[in-house]
């Protein structure tokens, strides 16, 4: 049996000393378009809304309730790495790049941020500490996951109006059959990760037949 986040880590860290504990969570490593989206939340612990917990076993409509009222009454910060920075870096870099920004994009500097994961982003100047499956145990971080993945979808819906055959609205990049189906008989767009094998492989083969 599942159990659902809890304010357990936030509150030892308040008894260690650090007042101000952001959760941080990235969403977006696995599809082969888009950028990948972070985003780092202080909630306050009178004011946390109901119903918190990790994004992916939330229903959309759920997620979308939930993403609203976080913003309504918690300290929240939005952060991306780019496409090429993505293929520059390599995802994990840019994961963490992306969760570096959402935590300096917050308004009044955190004293410790939770990372959601088993490593914590290189270019911290805070105390921080990794949590493994953290959007199921903390709530913090589990806020930074519903406002992070409802971000990424909202970017990818858009960029699937701009970018139509894909399945972006409902595959959000990822690597669906439909969408890799449409890498191969529509081609490449800007969005699309290069350093990603799937991607990789079809420019190659581009490359490949033309020569």
């Amino acid at each position: 049996m599942s159990t659902l986040p809890d304010f357990t880590l936030e509150t030892a860290a308040h008894a260690a000393g650090h007042l101000r504990v952001a959760g941080v969570d990235e969403v977006g490593r696995g599809p082969l378009a888009g950028p990948v989206t972070a985003a780092a939340v202080v909630l306050d612990i009178l004011r946390i809304p109901e119903g918190l917990n990790d994004s992916k076993r939330l229903t959309a409509k759920r997620r979308a309730v939930l993403h609203d009222a976080i913003l309504g009454m918690a300290e929240v910060s939005i952060a991306h790495a780019s496409v090429e920075e993505i293929d520059k870096l390599n995802i994990l870099r840019a994961s963490h790049l992306a969760m570096e920004r959402a935590i300096a994009g917050l308004a009044t500097p955190p004293d410790m941020a939770l990372i959601d994961g088993n490593l914590i982003p290189r270019g911290l100047q805070i105390p921080a500490q990794a949590v493994v499956k953290g959007d199921g145990k903390s709530l913090s971080i589990a806020a930074a996951s519903i406002v992070a993945k409802i971000t990424r979808d909202r970017i990818m819906w858009d960029l699937a109006q701009q970018f139509p055959g894909y399945g972006w609205e409902t595959n959000a990049g990822y690597p669906s059959k439909s969408h890799i189906a449409a890498l191969q008989n529509i081609g490449l767009t800007p969005h699309h990760r290069r350093s990603f094998k799937p991607v990789h492989n079809i420019l190659y083969q581009d490359k490949t037949v033309s020569t």
